[in-house]
């Protein structure tokens, strides 16, 4: 793979993302989950978003959550999360 696509920043100088989730038995968790999945692949770190979450890449539990999140990104043309709600729901259909 091309170095242009790995991110070989030193940890203290990477984004970081934070993540507010709700509690796990709060009934928004799960939506929650899913948005700051969507969002950690919207900038490149989908595994810290997968370690804050408990949740990992294409969890099949979130799937009306992404659909919903696409729809809305869809409404406001935000393209780039568009495109990862679309490469989480591929994720689901791989055998």
């Amino acid at each position: 793979m091309s170095r242009a696509f790995l991110r070989d920043d030193p940890p203290d100088l990477r984004p970081t993302l934070n993540h507010r989730l709700p509690p796990r038995d709060d009934p928004g968790f799960e939506a929650a989950t899913a948005r700051a999945l969507l969002e950690g692949a919207r900038v490149s770190e989908v595994i810290a978003a997968e370690e804050a979450t408990g949740f990992t890449w294409g969890e099949p539990r979130l799937k009306a959550h992404v659909e919903a999140i696409l729809e809305e990104a869809r409404h406001y043309r935000d393209d780039r999360l568009e495109q990862v709600a679309e490469r989480f729901l591929r994720q689901l259909r791989k055998p």
